[in-house]
């Protein structure tokens, strides 16, 4: 499955991957907390869903984050310039599934929603705009 946020503030892709590193975690979400930065790649964290390796991964466009340990192999990206919105950050999760329980699918679009409010506070410190919603 499939989701997206289109976060209406204006970056670049370094600006993304300097504001997603591990010792920012705070200002990406409030349901992610850092327990260890294992090395520049990988840290210890805790979740809503429990406790996982975190990795980070570079891409161009900005930052991939996955969830190793995740039986649903929750991983999203953050990126900015290219379609569907190159003027605009955007946020991509997926997971294995063509389906899931309805509760999950709400956590999933909590986490996306303080994700996406989290980024625009990062990234525009001057709006308060929330993130769009859209998912496939």
């Amino acid at each position: 499955m499939e989701f997206f946020r289109k976060i209406d503030v204006s970056t670049d892709q370094q600006g993304i991957i300097n504001t997603g590193q591990f010792k920012n975690l705070d200002r990406l979400s409030s349901q992610l907390f850092l327990l260890e930065t294992l090395n520049e790649h990988q840290a210890a964290i805790g979740s809503l869903w429990g406790e996982f390796t975190l990795t980070r991964q570079e891409i161009k466009g900005g930052l991939r984050f996955s969830l190793l340990e995740c039986p649903n192999a929750l991983t999203w990206t953050i990126t900015t310039g290219y379609e569907p919105a190159p003027d605009s950050v955007m946020v991509h999760l997926t997971i294995n599934r063509t389906e899931k329980d309805q509760e999950f699918l709400e956590e999933i679009k909590d986490f996306l929603d303080d994700h996406g409010k989290h980024l625009k506070q990062a990234f525009d410190s001057k709006s308060n705009a929330a993130a769009t919603n859209v998912d496939y």
